[in-house]
């Protein structure tokens, strides 16, 4: 593979549970080789890998022979202990085969929304490429509630390839890639190639999964494929299982569906807001509002606010919703639920007089939102 074939110098890589596992109930060891022999490859010719992996909790079940547990909790965050040791040994095992290291960042929503630590997971995984170490990613489901998943490893991957500033995210997984039907019921379905813009129609053609082993469907690979567009990252859907499918994504030989980057990406701080923070409330902004905050740059005023809705402090990042309850931005708001509700509809000039104090004529700055 020669340099003046590949187009970029950082990859993040997801495999799906389906992929490493080839619809068994076991990890599939020489599927999983011929994966690490392509990214070894990449790593030969000078293009930094991250790896998201998905697969600790079918590793745990099969390394305790199957047990027959109930459903809950705490016991998927029994095999996911038990898994993960045993898939970065896997890993560590199958990329020793090619001289290369692995290091293991296992994070948790938690992780990405504190900026401080969000900087500290930056730091670990620039470290660990800047040594030729492969960084593995999993989400740490043996510690991780509700509260604190990222939920899937289609949307941590995204955040992965924020976080390490990657040039393009490749999502593995058990269909070819997007197509304009559902394949399974539609023997016509066409497989979309190229996509420039994720728009409501496209959000529809994305079904769930199939195979029961992930928690990622196509639905969740959109919105990863969302994420990491708008930071300038492109994205790769395509199969685990085609022939040289990491080369052919990075040498950009037509393969699955190819999703084009923004133009002009969000800067850091936006980057960190839309991939770190989890939203805890919402506010419906009027017309105006709606039009100022995404065709005019302007930041939310009280003036433009209607409703707020959920319980949150100074600081929380927020969805922007219209009356339609369409999401239209997201940003971090520089006043409390409790404080808006008395300010909501009210002139910036009377901020202070309704509570007795004020944070700027800003509910949430352009600096601090985003534009969906």
């Amino acid at each position: 593979m020669n340099l003046s074939e590949i187009g970029y110098r950082r990859v993040v890589v997801k495999l799906g549970t389906s992929v490493l596992t080839s619809g068994s109930k076991q990890l599939d060891k020489a599927h999983m080789v011929e994966l690490a022999r392509q990214m070894a490859a990449l790593m030969k010719a000078g293009v930094e890998v991250v790896l998201c992996t998905s697969g600790a909790i079918a590793a745990g079940r099969e390394h305790l022979g199957y047990p027959e547990l109930p459903d809950t909790v705490a016991n998927k965050q029994l095999l996911a202990a038990v898994g993960q040791s045993q898939l970065i040994l896997a890993w560590s095992q199958l990329f020793s085969i090619y001289g290369l290291h692995v290091g293991q960042l296992l994070l948790t929503r938690a992780d990405l929304h504190d900026r401080e630590r969000y900087l500290n997971a930056r730091d670990s995984l620039n470290a660990l490429l800047a040594h030729g170490i492969i960084p593995i990613i999993n989400e740490n489901d043996a510690v991780a509630t509700n509260e604190i998943k990222v939920g899937d490893n289609d949307n941590l991957s995204a955040r992965a390839a924020l976080l390490c500033d990657a040039d393009l995210l490749i999502l593995l997984t058990d269909q070819q890639g997007l197509f304009d039907a559902d394949p399974r019921s539609n023997p016509d379905a066409k497989l979309i190639k190229q996509v420039v813009n994720i728009d409501d129609s496209l959000r529809l053609l994305a079904g769930g999964a199939v195979s029961g082993l992930g928690t990622g469907g196509m639905a969740t690979k959109l919105e990863a494929a969302d994420i990491a567009r708008r930071a300038g990252v492109e994205v790769v859907i395509a199969s685990g299982h085609h022939p040289q499918v990491i080369q052919k994504s990075v040498c950009k030989e037509p393969v699955g569906t190819h999703f084009t980057a923004l133009e002009n990406p969000l800067e850091s701080r936006k980057q960190w807001i839309l991939a770190g923070q989890a939203t805890k409330g919402k506010l419906m902004l009027d017309n105006g509002a709606v039009t100022a905050v995404t065709q005019k740059g302007r930041s939310l005023l009280s003036k433009g606010i209607i409703q707020v809705l959920g319980e949150f402090d100074r600081g929380a990042t927020l969805q922007l919703i219209g009356r339609d309850g369409k999401e239209y931005a997201r940003g971090m708001s520089r006043y409390s639920a409790k404080d808006l509700i008395k300010i909501a509809g009210e002139h910036s000039d009377n901020i202070e007089s309704l509570l007795g104090y004020d944070y700027g004529d800003a509910v949430v700055h352009r600096n601090d939102m985003v534009v969906l």
